[in-house]
């Protein structure tokens, strides 16, 4: 018999972001996972905003699924592999109704098996030099290739796949000889063989790391993988969190964290400091400095626990902590000396994740940009640092420099909280609603913006790519909607018309004796621009569409598996912006600019050259052949490299904001610096501050519309 369960999805499977040591194979906790099953199985059933069938399709997809999710390169599965587990192709919905862990005890006891065989061998497999005189290609196609037949021919894949990272780099190595040869005369080329051995050893030193990474993966890690291949299979945002990446997620959303303010690293058994964040208590106190081992961690009034061979994850739960406690950190320094180095923990704060603002000078008038990375927020107290109350000081901070208009810059912004986008959007209308939100059941909520003041009411420009996504199109969707702004940028944005909400999975159950069961993140609302229809697929159609390097590739939501589909429902009650600012001709004219603009059809033709290298799979292993392609490309990307060469005339200051506390690092002015440069040489924000230009120029006779809203 088949049960309807009601389950989320997932856009991309549990990445695994540190650096860990070791192939661990540690004891099975099986009433744990099925416990974690069950619960998940019972929040989907109840929570999802699209009900889904568990069948033998459903089975199907998540067997698939969970094979390209641990090995989609078929680097480790043979063929025999693969036949021994389609057994449980169709038995996988059962198996999850009844908890079954079958097919992933399955899965999981091979691929350690076949991992173990590879890492004992790769060294043998790179003892040898390699010859590129040899006619012989190798596929990359890692979506039609099948499986290798036997041990041998999986072997010759991997001496293919070594063979082409070593050309690579040997072809790298041979062009950077012949450049020191023409700026000193008296260099002495290398030979042929020393390269090749120099190419060699780099990927041997690659291949350590890889199976560092790998190897201290557990058990309970790869179940992650298992449980997110199946919820994938209903929407691509509903996820399973282990403990710790929730931890990361709310640091992600939050962009900030308790700790001492670094980033670690672990390589041969011994985690390194990799980075020292500025303004966190290692950077104030100038405590340590990248490069340093961590030996030894220790609380206060505690005996130090040596973390050598320990996961770095384990590695980093010691270190970090509540704000005001210490942390004793034995060390060994980049010179040699061993000392121990107190940190008081405190909050810290990533700058790159928050708004930051930029003074455009040109002429006589003056405009302002506001790059805004995420719509960040702390779940646990919104009148906390968040995006809204940031971008709300800059835009203050810039109409007190008397701008004549705004550059929202939401590129690569892929979303976050849905609070601070109804606060962002009112801060540019007098009052209305923002975006429409259907919940399971079709019960339908209009949030609005209700304060009647408008901290910026002059011309507006919003940037947009294919990555702004979620928060980023309603915003976008809303302003264009109430003709408020001009969207400038990719033709459509990613196009995620659905909302999510964290269910923390111990609230679903009292008294676990599991320990910390993580959280899924559910999709149970789907939502809507005021003019009634969803971004779900078709995201916010840009006004002037300006294109990109990314044209032409596979990215959005249409282009990912299980996304719920686009409708549409009745409009909000709405008026357009009450000023007319020319909008339709300051469109056409930009138009116009775009269309007369050489450097866009070069982005155009770039565009299709990268989605023509995407679609490559093939590569020859022969030098000659291979320096012979890479000369085509070389020749593109020169040509190419006009569009890089463009420099505006306009001047851009940078305004510092709140989160700079009295002191600012080199470090953080040298990334501010190295920001104001790649301003100057951005072609959207150029045209960006035409368009605004335009609009400015009509400020001073606005004309006054009278529009209704309308069922488009």
């Amino acid at each position: 018999m088949k049960k309807r369960f009601y389950l989320y999805t997932v856009v991309i499977f549990l990445l695994i972001t540190t650096l860990v040591y070791g192939v661990t194979v540690n004891e099975k906790n099986p009433e744990k996972d099925k416990f974690l099953m069950e619960i998940i199985s019972y929040v989907l059933e109840r929570g999802h905003y699209d009900p889904k069938t568990l069948d033998d399709k459903f089975s199907e997809n998540v067997f698939f699924n969970f094979l390209k999710a641990i090995d989609g390169q078929r680097r480790f599965f043979l063929n025999a592999d693969i036949r021994s587990m389609e057994r449980f192709k169709f038995e996988i919905d059962d198996q999850f109704k009844q908890t079954s862990l079958d097919f992933f005890d399955r899965a999981y006891d091979i691929l350690i098996e076949r991992m173990s065989e590879v890492e004992l061998l790769y060294n043998s497999w790179l003892d040898q030099p390699f010859e590129f005189i040899v006619i012989e290609k190798v596929n990359l196609d890692y979506e039609n290739l099948p499986y290798a037949k036997s041990k041998k021919e999986l072997v010759e894949r991997w001496r293919k796949r070594f063979k082409l990272d070593i050309l690579e780099r040997f072809t790298t190595l041979k062009e950077n000889e012949v450049q020191k040869k023409e700026q000193d005369s008296e260099y002495e080329i290398k030979s042929d063989s020393v390269l090749e051995q120099e190419a060699r050893e780099t990927t041997l030193d690659n291949m350590k790391a890889f199976f560092e990474s790998y190897n201290e993966l557990e058990r309970k890690d790869w179940f992650e993988f298992y449980i997110n291949a199946i919820v994938t299979q209903f929407d691509p945002h509903t996820f399973y969190f282990a403990p710790n990446d929730k931890e990361r997620f709310d640091m992600s959303i939050s962009g900030k964290f308790e700790g001492i303010g670094a980033r670690l690293e672990k390589r041969n058994g011994e985690v390194k400091i990799v980075e020292v964040i500025s303004g966190g208590p290692v950077w104030r106190g100038e405590l340590l400095e990248v490069g340093d081992l961590i030996l030894e961690v220790a609380q206060e009034n505690e005996t130090g626990i040596s973390i050598s061979g320990m996961r770095l994850e384990d590695a980093i739960k010691l270190i970090k902590g509540p704000k005001g406690t210490t942390v004793f950190l034995k060390v060994k320094r980049v010179d040699g000396k061993i000392e121990v180095v107190p940190v008081v923990r405190d909050i810290v704060e990533l700058a790159e994740t928050f708004a930051r603002s930029s003074l455009i000078d040109i002429e006589n008038k003056k405009f302002g940009l506001i790059e805004l990375p995420k719509f960040y927020v702390s779940f646990n107290d919104y009148g906390q640092r968040n995006a809204a109350t940031d971008v709300r000081k800059e835009l203050e901070q810039l109409k007190a420099k008397g701008v004549s208009g705004i550059i929202l810059d939401l590129r690569n912004n892929g979303g976050g909280s849905l609070k601070t986008v109804v606060d962002m959007t009112g801060y540019f209308i007098e009052q209305g609603p923002v975006v429409q939100v259907k919940s399971t059941g079709g019960r339908k909520e209009v949030l609005s913006d209700t304060d009647r003041s408008i901290v910026w009411d002059g011309p507006l420009v919003v940037l947009v790519n294919e990555f702004s996504a979620s928060a980023s199109e309603i915003i976008a969707g809303a302003l264009q909607d109430y003709k408020r702004a001009i969207v400038l940028g990719s033709k459509q944005t990613y196009g995620k018309g659905t909302v999510q909400n964290m269910v923390d999975l111990n609230s679903i159950i009292s008294n676990s004796t599991y320990g910390d069961l993580g959280a899924l993140k559910v999709t149970t609302d789907k939502f809507y621009r005021i003019n009634g229809r969803s971004t779900q697929l078709e995201g916010v159609q840009s006004d002037v569409v300006f294109p990109d390097r990314y044209a032409y590739l596979e990215m959005g939501e249409k282009d990912q598996d299980n996304p719920l589909p686009w409708d549409r429902i009745t409009p909000a009650n709405y008026e357009p912006w009450k000023f007319q600012l020319n909008y339709d001709e300051a469109i056409a004219n930009s138009q116009i600019r775009l269309k007369n603009n050489p450097l866009v059809d070069l982005i155009d033709e770039q565009a299709q050259w990268v989605k023509k290298q995407q679609k490559k799979s093939e590569y020859s292993l022969s030098f000659d052949d291979f320096k012979t392609e890479r000369s085509k490309n070389k020749f593109l990307s020169e040509k190419f490299e006009k569009i890089n060469s463009f420099e505006s005339e306009y001047q851009f200051q940078w305004l510092p904001d709140a989160s700079h506390k009295g002191y600012i690092s080199e470090d953080f002015k040298e990334k501010r610096e190295r920001w104001q440069k790649s301003l100057k040489k951005d072609l959207y924000i150029y045209e960006a501050v035409h368009i605004l230009s335009d609009l400015s120029n009509n400020l001073e006779n606005p004309k006054p519309v009278k529009t209704a809203s309308t069922f488009e």
